[in-house]
C-alpha cells in the first residue's frame, strides 16, 4: 500500500508539476503562505546525509535544512500550501510513509537550505520552488499499483550530489560542542590510523592539530587542522571499518549474571559447563569466547587462576598478573592469543575470556575493546549443575582441554640443587622443559650417543631425595627395581617395575650399557634403576634403538659410570652408594618416590 501510494505521488508530481508551474507563480506572488512537514532531525552532517539519501528513495518533495545553527540539521517534505499540508500529513501518516511525530513547520523555523544543492526554497519568491501537490491533487489519486516501465524505457538517473561540508569556522563550531569522551574517541582514532602518538587527553592541542591535518591530506581533504563533521565520521568509518562482520552484540546471559557486547558474526552459543558459558566458532575464524561465572572467595578466584594456565586455550607464554581481588591472564602461542579478566566482588567471581588467531591483532585488540567497555555485572551465577556435561574426561576442565606436553619422560636428581638425569630425547625437540609440571628447566649437558641429558632447575629446588650412583657393575640375574612415570604422570606418582640384570654389556659388546629383563613402558625412559640396596646402577633408555624396536621384555640402561662422567663434566658432583643391606619393599619405595621426576617437553 505505502509502494502504491508513494507512486501514485510520483505519478501526479510528473503530470501536474507543468500545468501547475505558472500557478505556483501566482499563489508566491500573491503571497500564499507556503509550510513543510517535518520528518526527521539529525545532530550532524553525517547522519543527516544518509537520512537524506534514504528518505529521496522513499518519498519525493524532500529538503534539508540546517534547524537553527546549533548543529542539528532536518528532513522536510514541501512546501506545501497551508490549508493543505495538514491533509497531507494525516494522509502519510495514515499510509505508515513518514514517522508519526512528524509535524508541520514553518520557513522561519529554518536557518537555511542545505538540500537539494543550489536550492533556496526559504528566499521569498524563489523561482526554484517546485509546485506544491494539493490536497485535492492527492486526493484524486487512486493508490493502485503503477506498472513498472520495462528496462530500457527507464531515464538514466543521475548520482545525487553530495552536502556542501562545513565551512572551518563552521567546523570549529560543531567540535566545540563535542563531549569528551567524543573528543577523546577522535585522538583515539588517529592514533590508530598512525597520525597520531601524543596522550590521549581529549585537548585539541598542536599535536592533535597537527595530526587532524596530516590525516586530512592523506584522505584528500583540505589540510586545515579542523576536522569537520563529515571527516570526522570517515575518520570513525575507518577506525571500525575493522570490525565489519563481526557482529557486535549486547548479549545479556540471565544465567551468568553478565552483559557484554560479542562479535556474534563469528561466535554463537555453544553451551553451559560451569563455571564458563561457552561461545564457539561458528565459521571459518577459529575465535571463541567464554563468560566465567560463579560464587566463591579470594580462595576460589586464585584457583581458578592456576586452573585456566593449564588449559589448552590459555598458552604458557605471556603476561599474567593476580591481585587481592582480580586476576588478568594472557596467552599467546604462534596459533593464538588468549585474554582473560576475572574479578571477586559481593561473592561472586565474573569475567570473560576470549580467544583469538594470531596474526589478527587489528580486529583482535577492538572487539577486546568493546568486551571490556561493555562489560556488565548483575545478580546471579550459573549454576553448578547446569550444562550436561557429557565429555567427562581427566583431560577436561569443565568441558575444556588440559593443555598437555609434546611427551613426557621421568627423570632422577642428583645432587641437592636438584640437577637431574634423563632421556636425551628432548634435546632438540621442545620448546621449553618442565620438572614436576611446573619447574622450568634447561638443558646443560647431553650425550646423544649415550641417550643421557643434565637438566638443570631455573628456580630453587629441594629434592627429597637423590641418586646414589652404584661403583661397582650390577651381578648378573640380580633383581632391579626400574621407578618411573610409567603412564605420563596420569597417576600423580611413579610407578615401580620388577625385573633382573641381563647382561653389563649391550648387544653390540658396548660397556657403557646393562641389558636387563624388564618390561617398561614409553613413559618410563629416564628413569632411575635401582639394585636391592638401592643405589642405582643405571637410566634406563628407549626401547627403540638404531631404528629397531626391542622386544616387550628387554630394555637398556646407560651405567652409572657412564652417568657418573657426564654429570662431573656438566659440573655435578653426584653421591656415591655404599655398601648395605637390601631395602625392604616399602623402604624401596620410599627412597625411588624420593628421587624420581616427571620430566614435560612442551611446544
Amino acid at each position: 500500500m505505502k509502494r502504491s501510494f508513494l507512486a501514485a505521488i510520483a505519478v501526479v508530481m510528473l503530470g501536474a508539476s507543468g500545468a501547475l508551474a505558472q500557478q505556483s507563480g501566482d499563489a508566491a506572488g500573491a503571497g500564499s503562505r507556503l509550510v513543510w512537514v517535518q520528518i526527521e532531525a539529525q545532530p550532524n552532517l553525517a547522519e543527516i546525509n544518509e537520512a537524506l539519501r534514504r528518505r529521496s528513495a522513499e518519498l519525493n518533495d524532500v529538503n534539508g535544512f540546517d534547524l537553527d545553527g546549533s548543529g542539528w540539521y532536518v528532513v522536510a517534505l514541501g512546501p506545501y500550501e497551508a490549508d493543505d499540508a495538514q491533509e497531507i500529513l494525516t494522509r502519510l501518516r495514515r499510509e505508515g510513509a513518514i514517522p508519526r511525530d512528524s509535524y508541520i513547520a514553518e520557513s522561519s523555523d529554518y536557518a537555511r537550505q542545505i538540500w537539494p544543492i543550489g536550492a533556496d526554497l526559504l528566499a521569498d519568491g524563489a523561482e526554484a520552488a517546485p509546485e506544491p501537490i494539493t490536497a485535492e491533487d492527492l486526493a484524486a489519486v487512486t493508490p493502485e499499483p503503477v506498472p513498472a516501465a520495462e528496462p530500457e524505457s527507464l531515464p538514466e538517473i543521475e548520482p545525487e550530489p553530495e552536502i556542501v561540508d562545513e565551512t572551518p569556522r563552521e567546523a570549529r563550531a560543531s567540535e566545540a560542542e563535542l563531549s569528551r569522551e567524543a573528543r577523546a574517541d577522535l585522538q583515539i582514532a588517529l592514533q590508530w590510523a598512525g597520525f597520531y602518538d601524543g596522550a590521549i587527553d581529549a585537548a585539541f592541542g598542536a599535536g592533535t592539530r597537527r595530526s587532524m591535518a596530516n590525516w586530512q591530506g592523506a584522505n584528500g581533504f583540505e589540510p586545515t587542522g579542523i576536522l569537520t563533521t563529515l571527516q570526522r565520521a570517515e575518520l570513525l568509518r575507518q577506525y571500525n571499518a575493522v570490525l565489519e562482520g563481526m557482529g557486535m552484540a549486547l548479549v545479556s546471559d540471565e544465567e551468568a549474571g553478565i552483559a557484554i557486547k560479542l562479535p556474534l558474526g563469528v561466535v554463537g552459543f555453544a553451551r553451559y559447563e560451569p563455571p564458563f558459558a561457552q561461545f564457539d566458532a561458528t565459521g571459518d575464524l577459529p575465535a571463541r569466547a567464554l563468560l566465567i561465572s560463579q560464587e566463591g572467595t579470594q580462595d576460589t578466584l586464585f584457583g581458578l587462576y592456576d586452573i585456566m594456565q593449564t588449559l589448552e586455550i590459555v598458552p604458557e607464554d605471556g603476561p599474567r598478573e593476580r591481585r587481592g581481588d582480580s586476576f588478568t591472564l594472557i596467552g599467546e602461542n604462534a596459533k593464538m592469543i588468549s585474554h582473560t579478566e576475572a574479578s571477586l566482588e559481593n561473592g561472586q567471581i565474573k569475567g570473560f575470556t576470549l580467544i583469538w588467531p594470531t596474526g589478527d591483532e587489528d580486529r583482535r585488540a577492538r572487539v577486546l575493546s568493546r568486551m571490556q567497555q561493555s562489560f556488565t555485572r548483575f545478580d546471579g551465577v550459573l549454576d553448578p549443575a547446569a550444562g550436561s556435561n557429557d565429555a567427562q574426561s581427566i583431560d577436561l576442565v569443565s568441558g575444556l582441554e588440559i593443555r598437555k606436553p609434546l611427551m613426557t619422560r621421568s627423570g632422577f636428581y642428583v645432587d641437592a640443587r636438584g640437577t637431574v638425569v634423563t632421556s636425551a630425547e628432548i634435546v632438540g625437540a621442545c620448546g621449553h622443559i618442565t620438572i614436576e609440571d611446573h619447574i622450568d628447566a634447561t638443558i646443560a649437558a647431553s650425550d646423544a650417543d649415550l641417550g643421557v641429558a643434565v637438566l638443570r632447575p631455573e628456580s630453587s629446588v629441594a629434592p627429597i631425595g637423590v641418586a646414589a650412583l652404584a661403583q661397582d657393575a650390577p651381578r648378573l640375574q640380580s633383581e632391579v627395581t626400574l621407578s618411573g612415570y610409567s603412564y605420563g604422570g596420569v597417576l600423580g606418582a611413579p610407578s615401580l617395575t620388577f625385573g633382573t640384570v641381563a647382561d653389563i654389556r649391550g648387544l653390540d659388546g658396548t660397556e657403557t650399557v646393562s641389558r636387563l629383563a624388564l618390561n617398561a613402558l614409553e613413559g618410563d625412559v629416564g628413569g632411575p634403576v635401582l639394585d636391592a640396596g638401592g643405589a642405582v646402577i643405571g637410566m634406563l633408555l628407549p626401547r627403540k634403538q638404531d631404528g629397531r624396536m626391542l622386544p616387550e621384555d628387554v630394555a637398556f640402561a646407560a651405567d652409572a659410570e657412564a652417568l657418573s662422567a657426564i654429570l662431573t663434566a656438566a659440573g655435578s658432583a653426584p653421591a656415591a652408594a655404599q655398601p648395605g643391606a637390601a631395602l625392604a619393599p616399602a623402604q624401596m619405595a620410599d627412597r625411588a618416590n624420593g628421587m624420581t621426576v616427571l620430566v614435560s617437553c612442551w611446544e
